[in-house]
Parts: structure tokens; sequence; C-alpha cells
């Protein structure tokens, strides 16, 4: 039974054509990753699918009464909410009976006999999906699903507005899982959720009975929920069967078919444009020069569709540091509690170092404690000579209005245009890219523009706070080659051991010194 049917889809942004007469169907349980470079339009699909957006043409069919969740990269929560407010609405369509009724109740003791009895019936159904729905568990079930993503360590009763982003976005989830719908819609759910819930987020889609589309650019995670991929590529949505390294094999398979007939196509034209050019003009083989071009008139020629620009990321270095790059004494983080125990940490010229552990124990506190954007609540850090940091900040509190072209000239205005353009094509950004307002771009095309500031400033530390957030599977992999090729010290956050595994040369467990309580 299709769930979903997207037909003849076709959509751009002023003249950047995202989709051409793109077609899918979504099943009842299957569970969908939908893959492809950063900008190819993934997001963009959600919001058709959902309605945010409207397509410049082609139709989108959802089956009556599907209920549909979505877990939007950009979704916003209202301040004087708590947690539990937030989690609890997951099970507002139930609160509605139940105030329903309580209504039909009130109503009975001014209603004639025959009213009463149709108010008892309803009444009656409403309670039977009540007691179906387990509504009286509805705490319980808050507590288990808050526990299993880690928000009840936070604390349910705290104001949503004064979460992290990475707390935003588990709060979303965790409403999103309660609802149960009958498909979920998940973009990048893995950014900002630490290795332990990462785990438990895969166990949940394992045994997910309904279905699901997942965007994500964690390969491990996918291969481990999805059952048919989606790939996204060239304003095409092509369907394969099974996980990411099936359909990649596949992919690369096909492609090579599609080169060595392309080749041999441009040599047969080749040969018939030859024969033509050498015979037309004589009488005795006129008819067969003209036979030759009829052909290559009906030939249908086969197109390679063009490459994407891949990143090449590269660190520009400033002067050696000292051999000391951060000594911190007694040093005790946070806001207005303490997030660590007295702390003595060292870290010296060449270190490259992970800072790995659960979201909230103050990961980020401590790299803008070190490097000076966050004042201690005690103790303090000695910095080495000599340093230049680079600092790659998790989020972007203020969206920027200008172009790619004019955010990296804003911070380089010595750069020439030609310098500025190679500068962001070298990071992965097309032309189209290049030119538009960064606030239209997607997030990982932004994560880029944001690295092509960071790469293009000398430094001799580089300090990133998940800096694979968003990016593709091909710009993560010239992220880490270009990390290991730099001949500074490195210190960054991330929540992807197949990603900082092969980079750093030592780990820092913020669980070892956290005050909170697991």
């Amino acid at each position: 039974m299709s769930i979903l049917t997207v037909k003849n889809l076709t959509h751009g942004f002023g003249d950047r054509m995202i989709f051409e007469d793109v077609s899918f169907r979504l099943l009842k349980g299957e569970h969908i990753g939908l893959i492809g470079a950063n900008g190819e339009g993934k997001s963009t699909f959600m919001n058709i699918i959902t309605g945010k957006l409207q397509p410049d043409q082609g139709s989108i069919e959802w089956s009556k009464r599907v209920r549909v969740g979505y877990l939007d990269q950009h979704a916003a929560l209202q301040r004087g909410m708590t947690i539990r407010d937030v989690l609890k609405g997951a099970f507002q369509y139930l609160l509605d009976m139940e105030t329903r009724i309580t209504e039909l109740y009130a109503k009975m003791g001014e209603a004639d006999p025959e009213t009463t009895d149709r108010l008892l019936e309803e009444a009656g159904e409403l309670q039977d999906i009540l007691s179906s729905s387990d509504f009286y568990t509805v705490d319980a079930k808050v507590e288990e699903i808050a526990r299993g993503l880690g928000l009840a360590d936070i604390g349910l009763d705290k104001d949503v507005q004064d979460l992290s982003g990475g707390q935003r976005t588990k709060v979303l989830l965790a409403k999103l899982l309660l609802e149960k719908p009958d498909i979920l819609l998940l973009d990048e759910p893995t950014n900002y959720l630490d290795e332990q819930h990462v785990n438990w987020l895969r166990r949940y889609l394992q045994e997910y009975e309904n279905a699901f589309i997942l965007i994500s650019h964690d390969i491990p995670f996918l291969n481990s929920v999805v059952n048919l991929i989606y790939h996204m590529e060239n304003r095409q949505l092509n369907r394969y069967v099974g996980d990411y390294d099936q359909f990649r094999r596949v992919y690369e398979a096909q492609k090579e078919q599609l080169e060595a007939a392309y080749k041999r196509q441009q040599q047969e034209i080749a040969d018939l444009k030859d024969f033509v050019a050498r015979n037309k003009a004589r009488v005795s083989t006129r008819n067969m020069a003209m036979s030759r071009q009829k052909k290559l008139d009906k030939m249908e020629i086969i197109e390679l569709a063009k490459e994407r620009p891949k990143p090449q990321f590269h660190f520009q270095e400033a002067r050696t540091s000292g051999k000391l790059i951060f000594a911190a004494h007694d040093l005790v983080i946070g806001y207005d509690r303490p997030l660590s125990r007295p702390l003595h940490l060292r870290m010296e010229r060449g270190q490259k170092i992970a800072l790995v552990g659960a979201n909230g124990i103050g990961k980020t506190t401590l790299l803008r404690s070190l490097i000076g954007l966050q004042p201690s609540l005690g103790g303090r850090v000695e910095q080495g000579e000599y340093l230049h940091i680079g600092y790659f900040e998790q989020e972007v509190k203020q969206e920027s209005s200008r172009t790619c072209i004019e955010e990296i000239w804003s911070e380089f205005p010595s750069m020439g245009q030609h310098e500025v353009r190679a500068a962001l094509a070298r990071c992965g950004l097309t032309t189209k890219h290049i030119e538009s307002k960064i606030e239209v771009l997607s997030g990982g095309e932004k994560a880029k523009v944001r690295l092509c500031k960071l790469m293009n400033r000398p430094s001799n530390v580089l300090v990133l706070d998940e800096p694979t957030n968003h990016l593709d599977v091909d710009a993560k992999e010239e992220l880490k080659r270009a990390l290991r090729a730099y001949n500074g010290s490195v210190l960054l956050i991330s929540h992807e051991p197949e990603f900082y595994r092969d980079v750093v040369t030592d780990i820092w467990n913020g669980e070892d010194w956290t005050t909170r309580i697991f």
C-alpha cells in the first residue's frame, strides 16, 4: 500500500533547478535513506512533501488519515514551555479527547434520554481510544523517552529557550518519537547526539514498525537502519534496494557502464562523421554517406552527468607556536553552576585531541574557556606563546543575509573576486551557490562557507566544535585528510569515532571530570 505518491515533481529557486520531473513512492514499512551531496535538495524535498513549500510542478498525494511526523533541522521552540510541556504536547490529540469526554458528561445533565444515549455512546468511543492508546501511562512514556535521549539528565522542568542547539534537537526528536506517527521524516537526527544516544536511536529505528525517510551523512548509522536508498543527484531521484554500502557498489558499477557506453558511442559518432565528410561529395558513395548521416541524426546521445566539484580543504599555517598550547590550573567551567570539578589539563604543540562525552557536560564551555571566550568559575588558563587560533563554532547565532562572495570579502578585503570565487570553489561550492545568499543555502553549504573563512586565515591551533555536522560524505573525508595533513595542533569535539579516530593523537573524555551524574 502506497503511503505517499509523488509524480513529476519539478522545482527550483530562481534559475537554479533542484528537481526535474521526479517521481517517488513510499510503501508501508519501508525504511528509506535519502542521500546526496550538500545542496542537492534533500531538505527541500522534505519541505515539499510536508506542504511547507509548494513545488513549481507535480503532485504530492498522501493516503487518507496518515499521521506524519517531521524532525526539521530548523524548527523553533517557544519560550515559557518546559521540556515536559513540549513532550506531553505529543499527546495533544489525546488530551483534547479527554477534554471532549468531560464536555460530553457535562451536557448529559441537561439532555433528554435519547440525547444522553448518543452522548454516552460518543464518550464511550473516545474512552476506548484513550485506553487503547495507553493514555493513562503518558507520564511514564515521557520519562522513558526522555531517559533514552538524555533529557532527564538536563531536567524536564527546564525552559526550552535555555537549551543548547543539541538539546533542542533532542527535545524535538523525543516529541516526534512519542507521537508514533505512521511515517517519520528525519532530517539529520544524529547531528548533536552523542554516541550513547545515537546508539539508542539506532535500536529504536531498527525496531520501528512504521515507515520512515531518513536524511543522514552518518554512513554506519544509515547502514544499520535502512533497507532502501533514494539517491538525489543532478535533479534526479533514483531508487536502490539495500543499505548504503550496497547502493555504492551498484552506483559505481552503473557509472562505469555508462562511461564505457559513452566512450563507445563517441567513437562511433566520430567514425560516422568522418565517413560522411569523406564521402558525401562523391556520387558513388553519396547514398552511403546519407545513410550514415540519418543514423547520426536518429542516434540518442548518451550524456554524462556533470561532476559536482569535490572539496579540496587546506588550512593555511601560521608560524610555529611555542611548546605549550594550553594549561588549565584548577579550572572550573560553567555558567550559573559548575559543570566540572577543578581541572588540570595540558595541551602541547603537535597534539591533536578529540574531546568526547555526552551532551550537556560542558565540552563547548571548556573549549571556549581555554581560548578565552568564556570566563571560568574558578582557576585559570595559561596560554602558550605565538598562538594563532582558528575557531569553528558549533552554532552561528545570527544568520548572514550576505552572499557567499560578500561574506568572504568582508573578512578578506584584500582578496580579488577571482581569488574569493576560487577559495569557495575549493570548498566544493558551485557558481550558483557562490552567488547565492547564505540564508538560502543548506546546512552543509553554510558549513563549507565557514570552513572557507577558517582555511584562509593562517593558524597554528585549530579548535573545532562539531565540524562534521551537516557535511556530506565527500566533505567529511576531505576534512579528515586535511586535519591529518595539518602541521599545527588540533582540539576538536566530535561524536563520530569514524571521523576522529584516524586524526587524533589523544582523547579527552569529559565524563571523567563532569559534575553531572549519569
